[in-house]
């Protein structure tokens, strides 16, 4: 298939290329960027004129809920609302039903996303079997079978001596292990930020500590093994800050933070709307306020849209009660567009942090766009604006604390390899 795109406004943060030109794409590669060879013969042109054109994106907590948990979304549910949100490549947290802690399990996984043929999906392994914290998986066999990673997702790991034989084991090797930091005692029974709007709607509190204590045990351990570390969905100034000076240090850690907290605080929990529920908590201004800080500087690598499809049923409870999660791949790149208007940021800097510099975080040459590289590509219209509804998402998961909001930002066209996935 050969796919001539005309004159779109090309951005890759990666390059720093950012001009008006021509891409063709053919055996899934783009052959040609800035004007169309005399001999390309395409079989579909897409008129760009006057969208851009990006690397697709890159996300890197992106619940697929299969196995085990097709009753709230499919494989193929999910992959649809990843390619009409721009994402081209995600990773997804290893805890499924059952966890993804055998190899039979992760090859099953990416034998079924790689006959939909939709985007490129990297499984995290389970660092502990089952998720119970207890005995660790066979890491070096669940990498050979497709694994980028290894993760407790939201699963707490409260011996710290798994943990530093976890990262003991993963040093050995070269692995990354992902960890999202939390104190479990500290945040026993919580379902908000502990602080003065929680004592307000009489919802139990998390405190911050619950986070930084988590975030010093792991960066401490890290220097003793010297393992490699990504630190998913921080949310804390303190941990942020902390994350930064061990940069400074050179310890080999990396950091993301959820679309969701980057706009929103525990001012919004006002209402009890269930789908403020979030893990972690929704914290304070001066937290948020960090976050924007932390992305602008580097000290945060990542943006992630932290999907997670919860059934109505989950969420039509007390505050308290719900299953905790929001649906986000689609609104991920609307979202970061938004951030990067408000801020004031050149807008490949904002790109970088949903394509290129997450891709350097799964080791993967996805997110970014090279003459002779694979064609992943995202096609947006920036002046399209679009209403967030039930019915306007492709993810079987309603469950967005954005719904009623008016985006900017709609993508017309993804591809993956070279080949039309998504079409608006």
């Amino acid at each position: 298939m050969k796919i001539h795109i005309r004159q779109g406004r090309m951005i890759d943060p990666a390059s720093g290329l950012d001009r008006v030109g021509d891409i063709c794409v053919a055996a899934g590669r783009i052959v040609a960027m800035g004007e169309m060879p005399a001999d390309f013969q395409p079989n579909q042109t897409i008129d760009a004129e006057g969208l851009i054109v990006m690397p697709g994106l890159v996300d890197l907590a992106v619940r697929l809920r299969e196995p085990g948990n097709e009753y709230r979304a499919t494989l193929e549910s999910e992959m649809l609302a990843a390619c009409a949100g721009g994402v081209t490549s995600l990773a997804c947290p290893p805890d499924t039903s059952p966890p993804l802690d055998e190899t039979g399990l992760v090859e099953m996984l990416k034998f079924r996303a790689r006959n939909l043929n939709r985007l490129h999906v990297y499984p995290l392994g389970a660092l502990t079997q089952k998720l119970a914290g207890e005995r660790l998986t066979e890491m070096a066999e669940l990498y050979d079978a497709g694994c980028v990673g290894f993760s407790q997702a939201d699963f707490p790991l409260v011996d710290t001596q798994v943990l530093m034989r976890s990262l003991e084991y993963a040093a050995t090797f070269g692995f990354t292990i992902w960890l999202r930091p939390q104190d479990n005692w500290l945040a026993r029974g919580g379902v908000a930020h502990d602080g003065l709007v929680s004592s307000r709607l009489g919802l139990p509190g998390i405190p911050s500590a619950a986070e930084t204590v988590a975030v010093m045990t792991i960066l401490l351990l890290m220097r003793e093994t010297g393992a490699r570390v990504h630190l998913c969905r921080l949310s804390t100034a303190e941990a942020i800050e902390m994350v930064r000076q061990a940069k400074a240090e050179g310890l080999p850690v990396s950091c993301d933070v959820s679309i969701q907290h980057l706009h929103l605080s525990e001012m919004d929990l006002g209402y009890f709307d269930p789908n403020l529920h979030l893990v972690p908590p929704l914290r304070s201004q001066r937290d948020r306020d960090a976050i924007v800080r932390g992305l602008a500087d580097g000290t945060i690598d990542a943006l992630c849209s932290d999907h997670t499809p919860v059934d109505d049923d989950a969420k039509q409870l007390p505050f308290g009660e719900t299953e905790p999660g929001a649906t986000g791949v689609e609104l991920l790149l609307p979202l970061a567009l938004k951030w990067a208007q408000v801020s004031g940021l050149p807008l490949a800097s904002a790109l970088a942090c949903v394509t290129s510099r997450p891709a350097g975080i799964l080791g993967k040459t996805c997110g970014r766009m090279v003459d002779g590289g694979l064609a992943d590509l995202c096609i947006l219209d920036p002046q399209a604006w679009w209403k967030v509804t039930p019915a306007s998402l492709k993810s079987e998961g309603k469950n967005t604390p954005f719904s009623g909001y008016e985006v900017q930002g709609r993508v017309r066209y993804t591809l993956v390899s070279g080949q039309v996935v998504y079409q608006d």
